[in-house]
């Protein structure tokens, strides 16, 4: 309790500041008259409430925020945050006619806050506007992470934000200060992320798409989200201009953004471009897009340029865990579907809006098993894992082997718990794959022409778990769940 009051406190500024990001839809609902202008700010004031009940009611807890804290922090957010992301969701559905469930509405908020860009919703074209601004305004929020734009606003209200970064941060990177402050960091990160989200806003718009449309989709794509407020998804379109926009942005937001600050900063993109993990992440989604054009076009599936347009687009937008849809990818030789979930896992940088395993640490443990090899032959040779002309320390290689456990666990347990329900084993394992990868549409019951409505409540839940641990990169909600991080 010690050291979960300090926690609740900057939480309820965080509820605060969320309260605030729901003016967006809420004025979507004002200008469109879309029938549920009233949900919105009764949401806001409880949410506001709640956060201020807290910030007030804890204020004699003000202090540092300690590694422990910012784990403990950044889990309870990600769990709580949904809860009130949900209620708006449900109330404005329910007062249209459509009304969903508890377990259904927090399944919707924690794949919008968790870029999954899952979704049990059908009809999407003609539910609340304000509703489809929402879900997807959360995907733009949880891309960059909005526990990382807190780091930049709450130090104004005397909370330290070091702990927070270094607890939501993805991967290798979470150590790394761009510069001296992790305010400053932060605050750079998301003006990186701003730049390409106005760019991608205008491409869309300058492309085709109603101003509404190219917000919508902005906020999904810069954030590897895929959620769309549309059934068809991208494919409402019809429109190759679109998906090159989109298929041009996913390929930028799947690399590590911490580069793009650096070149924007020091005006010198070489060593962009020299970034060993930016070069295999590039490489795998191109050559990978490549392979499966060809597959389409040797098979007979599509013609060259349309087999091109469809292989490309579908790789980039799975494996970059994005989740767009042209067509139903599973009516494809059953090589194609089954490879792109798979990418999904790693063809993604440290540091970029993406989720699943991240393309450094497959790096990391590629020179492991190399080093290992090396040693079969040369027992005494010193052989230092080396990625991008830097040694990997010992307590990096061994942080990634953990993670690989506890990642592979994590499918297998998460899998099993699905076969226990009678699902089918191809949809089950797709369904945990794309949650924890945060992906989207699995294979089998819950590919890209249906939703995850076809799943009970039950399964939902395990879905759920898999999309959080996903976001929170298992390990930080696993240390949780140990005695030692518990003692004094």
């Amino acid at each position: 309790m010690r050291d979960l009051l300090p926690v609740l406190r900057v939480l309820g500024m965080l509820l605060v500041l969320f309260a605030i990001s729901m003016a967006v839809p809420w004025l979507t609902a004002y200008v469109q008259h879309d029938g549920v202008e009233d949900v919105w700010p009764v949401v806001m004031a409880l949410t506001t409430a709640v956060g201020l009940g807290l910030w007030g009611g804890l204020r004699q807890y003000r202090q540092d925020l300690q590694p422990r804290h910012g784990i403990i922090l950044v889990s309870v957010a990600w769990v709580t945050l949904p809860v009130y992301a949900a209620l708006p969701i449900w109330g404005a559905l329910y007062m249209t006619g459509q009304p969903i469930s508890v377990t259904h509405a927090y399944f919707e908020a924690v794949s919008g806050l968790t870029t999954t860009g899952s979704t049990v919703l059908s009809g999407l074209d003609r539910i609340p506007v304000s509703v489809n601004m929402w879900r997807t305004f959360l995907q733009w929020m949880g891309g960059m992470g909005i526990l990382i734009l807190a780091v930049a606003l709450l130090p104004l209200l005397g909370v330290g934000g070091s702990q927070m970064f270094r607890a939501e941060a993805a991967g290798p990177i979470k150590d790394t200060k761009l510069t001296p402050r992790m305010t400053g960091t932060a605050k750079g990160l998301w003006g990186v992320y701003a730049l390409f989200s106005v760019g991608c806003a205008l491409a869309f718009w300058l492309g085709g798409m109603q101003p509404l449309d190219a917000l919508m989709h902005m906020f999904t794509t810069v954030s590897l989200g895929g959620l769309s407020p549309h059934d068809a998804s991208l494919g409402h379109f019809q429109s190759p201009l679109l998906e090159f926009i989109a298929w041009v942005f996913m390929l930028l937001a799947s690399c590590n953004f911490a580069l793009y600050f650096i070149a924007l900063r020091k005006g010198n993109w070489r060593g962009f471009w020299l970034d060993p993990e930016m070069r295999a992440t590039l490489g795998t989604l191109l050559i990978g897009g490549l392979l499966v054009a060809l597959l389409l076009w040797a098979k007979g599936v599509y013609g060259l340029v349309d087999a091109l347009r469809y292989g490309m687009f579908h790789v980039v937008s799975v494996a970059t865990t994005t989740g767009f849809a042209t067509t139903d990818y599973l009516t494809w030789p059953v090589f194609a579907p089954v490879f792109m979930l798979l990418l999904s896992g790693v063809a993604t940088s440290a540091g970029s809006t993406g989720g699943g395993i991240k393309m450094m640490r497959m790096l990391i443990l590629a020179q492991q098993a190399r080093r290992e090899m090396k040693r079969l032959v040369h027992p005494r040779a010193v052989q230092p894992v080396v990625v991008g002309g830097r040694v990997v320390g010992n307590d990096m290689i061994f942080s990634v082997l953990a993670f690989m456990l506890v990642y592979g666990a994590t499918i297998i347990v998460l899998s099993m718990v699905l076969l226990l329900t009678d699902l089918d084993p191809v949809t089950a394992f797709s369904a945990v794959l794309a949650s924890v990868h945060c992906m989207g549409p699995g294979l089998g019951a819950v590919g890209p022409a249906s939703t995850y409505a076809v799943l009970t409540d039950f399964q939902l839940w395990v879905c759920t778990l898999g999309m959080l641990l996903g976001r929170l990169e298992i390990l930080s909600f696993m240390a949780l769940l140990t005695p030692a991080f518990w003692r004094r």
